[in-house]
């Protein structure tokens, strides 16, 4: 299993991760490019290696609080404006191994 210290750079099927979430940003309200609209939310999930953005979508955002563990499946690493971020994705899921 990867540590969050070796995603650094953007890469698409990731290997299981695990981590703990540190902090969780306000959700705020996107318009998707396919139509409608989303509730996103940035969160950081760290382990002993470091840290990483966490993008956390509509239902995602209640499934998980500062302190929850969390292993996330078949995620995809995405750089924007400089900055690494961890995405689940369409593919992926995430999982609460402990809330």
């Amino acid at each position: 299993m990867p540590t969050i210290d070796q995603l650094n750079k953007p890469q698409n099927r990731l290997e299981p991760i695990e981590g703990v979430i540190d902090n969780i940003g306000e959700p705020r309200t996107v318009n998707l490019r396919t139509g409608g609209q989303a509730q996103v939310a940035d969160a950081v999930l760290k382990d002993d290696t470091g840290q990483i953005k966490l993008t956390l979508w509509d239902a995602q955002i209640k499934m998980v609080k500062p302190g929850s563990r969390v292993k996330i499946e078949n995620g995809y690493i995405s750089s924007f404006r400089g900055e690494n971020s961890l995405n689940v994705g369409k593919y992926g899921k995430l999982s609460v191994i402990e809330f």
